[in-house]
């Protein structure tokens, strides 16, 4: 079995090489392929002299460019049976890749074949904390901790949910039935919406909660807001809010239907009106979902650095 891990970077060097060092060690491992976001920090003088495949783009293309990219190559030039996906601040822990590969072999007499799955992140500097809280199947609880998430599991695993492209698997075979993920997506909505996908052609999901990829925080992903009914994904960068807002329009409009589009709409508006107010953020908002129903995804470029 051809396991080729696939790391997007951007400007991101000294974890790049503390993840590329940790990937070297990983047996299971058949290839590492980097694909380097056109980065100006020195990173692609470092990939000509590392022990790695590498492709450097001709522009900044986000990780929905790098990830349709990578997994393009790994799969299409080298031959690649499974995918290992992360973004270069991810680092998994020792044993990680071991523990998510007995789901997917039969032979643990579980039975279990997964088609994308994935590990729980951790915060680095708080691993009892999960970076990206996890909102259960069939209700509105979210989990927020590793104890949580290990309660909620059934024989350690959470079905039907994984959180891409944070050291997750996906097989060839999806691969070949789904496609890729869609590069003009630059960020934020991109890897759920392949999620959304693969859920849509049956694809087996799952998020194996004793295999660890710890990943730095990212800031207020699943503030409380509506008294605490419900969360809202914010963050500071304008860039990402501007992604967000276009991105999960779309991805609400195919996979949901237009009720849940006006539902994110509100929740946006009482969001900055109410639990943080930046009205400016509600007109950004507006913008980017008109834009991204008009086919438009040139937008975010103005919140480039």
């Amino acid at each position: 079995m051809r396991i080729v891990a696939v790391v997007v970077t951007y400007n991101r060097l000294p974890l790049l090489q503390v993840l590329v060092e940790r990937l070297l060690t990983v047996d299971a491992v058949s290839s590492i392929l980097v694909i380097d976001n056109a980065s100006v920090d020195g990173t692609a003088e470092w990939l000509a002299t590392a022990d790695v495949r590498h492709r450097t783009l001709d522009r900044n293309r986000g990780g929905a460019g790098g990830f349709e990219a990578g997994l393009r190559t790994a799969v299409e030039e080298y031959d690649a049976d499974l995918v290992w996906l992360m973004d270069d601040d991810g680092l998994p822990e020792p044993g990680c890749l071991d523990r998510l590969l007995e789901e997917e072999d039969p032979s643990t007499g579980s039975g279990r074949r997964l088609d994308f799955w994935g590990p729980l992140v951790v915060d680095i500097d708080d691993p009892d904390r999960l970076v990206f809280p996890i909102r259960l199947p069939g209700g509105t609880r979210v989990v927020q901790d590793r104890a949580s998430a290990a309660a909620a599991a059934t024989d350690g695993v959470l079905d039907g949910i994984v959180i891409p492209f944070n050291g997750v698997l996906v097989t060839r075979a999806l691969v070949e039935r789904i496609g890729y993920p869609r590069a003009e997506f630059f960020i934020w909505g991109d890897d759920h919406e392949y999620r959304l996908r693969a859920e849509a052609a049956g694809a087996r999901i799952g998020t194996v909660v004793d295999a660890i990829v710890q990943h730095p925080s990212v800031g207020d992903l699943g503030t409380p807001m509506m008294f605490g009914r419900t969360t809202y994904n914010h963050t500071p960068s304008d860039l990402k809010h501007y992604c967000m807002a276009r991105n999960n329009t779309l991805n609400l409009r195919q996979y949901r239907g237009w009720p849940h589009v006006l539902l994110f709409w509100l929740k946006t508006v009482w969001f900055y009106l109410f639990t943080k107010p930046q009205p400016g953020r509600i007109v950004m908002s507006v913008r980017a979902g008109l834009a991204g129903l008009r086919g438009d995804f040139t937008g975010h470029e103005r919140y480039l650095e």
